[in-house]
């Protein structure tokens, strides 16, 4: 612990500290222009190159990227702390209010093309590090320019041990490898260097589910999901069979116990009437994993609610009403223009959520 303040002390006063992430051994560098200088001559690297915000806390990144779209979020929580380095894309009128927060010297480093990268190593010295120094601190691979990175301290020893000021010793680094890279925008993720998570795990872990509640599901939730699913592409810019392959699943589950009936030909209809098809439905039950993997649960009742809390009680943070303003009735049995303002209804309530999500 006294050798990790030590390191805090040395990094505010413009060294530069060796520290073990999961991934390989980096260099903490405050982010003060004389503390870069000597850091690009450490390195031998290009000065015009992007050096990355590393955080000790997961949520810090909100002090410089205040608003996310909903995938990234989730593949926030999923991964960090861990192996991959995000880089945000920041509105220049974002990065101008960030001058208010930071000097010139952390904007001009940190901001470059209006993006930033962050990373939050999942590694007891380095989160610790990290929280004691007072600074924005950046810290690329220990290693010189065109040389492999150090996955352990006697490799940077190596390389380095006459230009640091300190090296933290935390042993071999767990994946030996460097971190994955992938830039967020609101409505993409995109790899861009492969590392210890691959491809199809960033997607994995990236992916937003929506699940609608009901209570047959073959009315009213299978109106919302198939509206859901033709507003959520219409706002993201793409077709309804593209909404997985953009990180979206649009769900929807009844609280009997009914699997595999159609919907109703009233529900059918109606939706037919809004270019939506109901016609390949088959109802499923509502169940616990369903519940524990959804990310945003719409109920069409307050009895629906309660139904979801029973199966896991953690879900209240993520269950709503879909209708702002209290239950959607249930049209079953009534006749057809029930349904169809039942689906009016639904179709308003679902544009108002939307609009209220960070997508």
């Amino acid at each position: 612990m006294d050798r990790i303040k030590q390191a805090a002390e040395l990094v505010e006063a413009g060294g530069v500290v060796a520290f073990p992430t999961e991934t390989v051994y980096g260099l903490a560098c405050r982010v003060e222009r004389h503390a870069l200088a000597r850091l690009d001559r450490l390195k031998g690297r290009d000065v015009n190159k992007h050096y990355t915000l590393h955080i000790g806390q997961m949520d810090e990144y909100r002090k410089y990227v205040p608003r996310v779209g909903g995938r990234a979020e989730k593949l926030i929580r999923r991964a960090w702390p861990g192996p991959l380095t995000l880089v945000f894309q920041v509105e220049a009128a974002e990065v101008e209010r960030q001058k208010g927060h930071l000097d010139g010297d952390a904007v001009r480093t940190l901001y470059k093309d209006n993006s930033i990268g962050i990373r939050c190593p999942d590694h007891p010295v380095a989160s610790l590090l990290l929280r004691l120094v007072r600074y924005p601190v950046v810290a690329p691979s220990a290693n010189r320019a065109g040389r492999p990175p150090a996955t352990d301290a006697p490799q940077v020893a190596s390389q380095l041990a006459n230009e640091v000021d300190l090296i933290l010793d935390g042993g071999p680094c767990k994946y030996q490898k460097s971190s994955t890279v992938a830039r967020v925008d609101r409505s993409d993720i995109q790899l861009l260097r492969e590392g210890a998570y691959s491809r199809d795990e960033l997607r994995a872990m990236s992916q937003v589910m929506f699940l609608f509640v009901c209570t047959g599901n073959t009315c009213r939730s299978p109106m919302a999901e198939g509206l859901f699913r033709k507003c959520l592409a219409e706002k993201i810019g793409c077709g309804i069979d593209e909404l997985e392959e953009k990180g979206y699943k649009v769900l929807s589950a009844g609280t009997m116990d009914l699997a595999g009936a159609a919907a109703s030909a009233e529900a059918i209809q109606a939706c037919a009437a809004k270019n939506v098809d109901l016609t390949r439905h088959a109802s499923q039950p509502l169940t616990r994993s369903l519940v524990d993997a959804s990310d945003f649960i719409f109920a069409m009742t307050r009895s629906h609610c309660e139904q979801v809390l029973f199966l896991s009680a953690e879900a209240e943070r993520k269950c709503l009403l879909l209708a702002r303003d209290g239950d959607i009735p249930d049209p079953i049995g009534r006749p057809q223009e029930r349904f169809d303002q039942c689906a009016d209804l639904i179709e308003a309530a679902v544009r108002t959520r939307l609009s209220e999500l960070m997508i």
